[in-house]
């Protein structure tokens, strides 16, 4: 599922399909954010797992204040390995990011799509 600002990153890879259903859904823009995690929750709860055992990958590239206001709703859901970047928003410090990254398991990009994709998502 892909939403938002940083989706053109992925427009022109092809991902290809599972039963006719295409791997990658485009779900709009930043706004429609609380519709993706509604989606998320319901394929966790037809899979019987945790949306965190779920095979998404979560990659924020953006820091605005929607994108900001996504990713603590996220953190607040209880999402894990969350990618962002390929650098930390500049008002969070170095000390604030160390300690999002031990309990949210949050990660930074090398700034491809194939690296903040995992092999497992995208092939």
């Amino acid at each position: 599922m892909t939403l938002a600002c940083g989706k053109y990153r992925l427009n022109d890879m092809e991902f290809g399909e599972i039963d006719g259903i295409p791997r990658l859904i485009d779900l709009g823009q930043c706004n429609n954010a609380y519709s993706a995690i509604r989606i998320a929750g319901a394929l966790a709860e037809a899979f019987n797992c945790s949306v965190n055992d779920l095979p998404l990958s979560l990659v924020l590239s953006w820091f605005e204040q929607k994108a900001v206001a996504v990713l603590l709703t996220l953190l607040s859901l209880g999402v894990r390995g969350i990618t962002i970047g390929p650098n930390p928003p500049a008002f969070v410090s170095p000390n604030v990011f160390k300690i999002l990254q031990d309990t949210f398991d949050l990660r930074l990009t090398n700034g491809t799509v194939e690296t903040a994709v995992p092999l497992s998502v995208i092939g």
